[in-house]
Formats: structure tokens, C-alpha cells, sequence
């Protein structure tokens, strides 16, 4: 299973505004060139995040992009659900069981099902522990050491 670039981009700008929430708006041209990425793919991921409620838009020459919640209550798990839809490894997953599950007739009795039910349900507990104010945490001593100019 592989983690796709929507969710992957998504996840650093949001840790980029987040990083920089107190500077004010965070225009999106300088997200795109910390994090080395389009800015017009970054549009467009920006548009799931600020539909589901994690960032806001302020127009005008000082606007950008701010959080629309405390970081510590954003987590990865939710910004993947944003870019992705819901955390299921198969689709089998998408539909409740039985006969008319349109993935597979037969997942009412599939023992595999459970496999990636758990490996599913792993995946999310393990994405939604983390919350973007602990990822800026854990960034803030290089970030330090970057400012006073020394190697990490």
C-alpha cells in the first residue's frame, strides 16, 4: 500500500501553515517553494482541506492560508480522510457486508476481510495519534539549530 502525493502534500503544507501560523496568513507560493511542490497542484489540494473545515482562506495582497482549527486537535489521519476519502486498505471495505456488498458477494463470510479491517483500523489509530502541533514539535529543536545556521 502505498501513500499517494495528494496525501502527502497535504499533510507538509498543512505542517508548513502550521509552522508558520504565527506569522499570519500563509501565502501558498511560499508554501510551494518550502516544500518543493506546484502551487497550482497545492490549489487544489487546499480546496479539500478548507471544505472539510482545516484551513481558511483570507483574500487580499497580505492573505494566504491560516488554520481553521488548533493544531493539536488536526491530526494526519484527518488530512488523509481529506485527500483520500476514508483510511480502507480494499474496497471491499467501503460497503457493509453480505450479498449485495458491490466489491465481492462473498464478504460476508471472507475471513481476509478481516485482515484488512484490522489492518485498516491500525492504519487510522496509528494516523490519528499524531496531530500536527506534535509533528511541529518534534521538528522545533532542528528548526532552532537550522536558524542559528548550524548542521542537524
Amino acid at each position: 500500500m502505498k501513500v499517494s502525493t495528494k496525501s502527502r502534500y497535504g499533510v507538509a503544507a498543512m505542517l508548513d501553515i502550521a509552522q508558520h501560523c504565527n506569522d499570519g496568513p500563509v501565502a501558498l507560493r511560499n508554501v510551494a517553494e518550502r516544500q518543493q511542490v506546484s502551487e497550482h497542484y497545492l490549489e487544489q489540494l487546499m480546496s479539500s482541506l478548507r471544505n472539510a473545515g482545516y484551513v481558511r482562506s483570507i483574500r487580499g495582497a497580505q492573505g494566504g492560508y491560516v488554520l481553521a482549527k488548533d493544531p493539536a486537535t488536526i491530526t494526519v489521519g484527518d488530512i488523509v480522510r481529506a485527500m483520500e476519502g476514508p483510511i480502507a486498505p480494499v474496497d471491499c471495505l467501503l460497503a457493509e457486508k453480505g450479498p449485495a456488498n458491490p466489491y465481492c458477494g462473498k464478504s460476508e463470510q471472507c475471513v481476509r476481510r478481516n485482515i484488512w479491517l484490522k489492518m485498516g483500523e491500525s492504519i487510522a489509530s496509528a494516523l490519528d495519534s499524531i496531530s500536527l502541533a506534535s509533528l511541529c514539535t518534534d521538528l522545533q529543536p532542528s528548526k532552532e539549530v537550522e536558524e542559528r545556521g548550524e548542521q542537524v
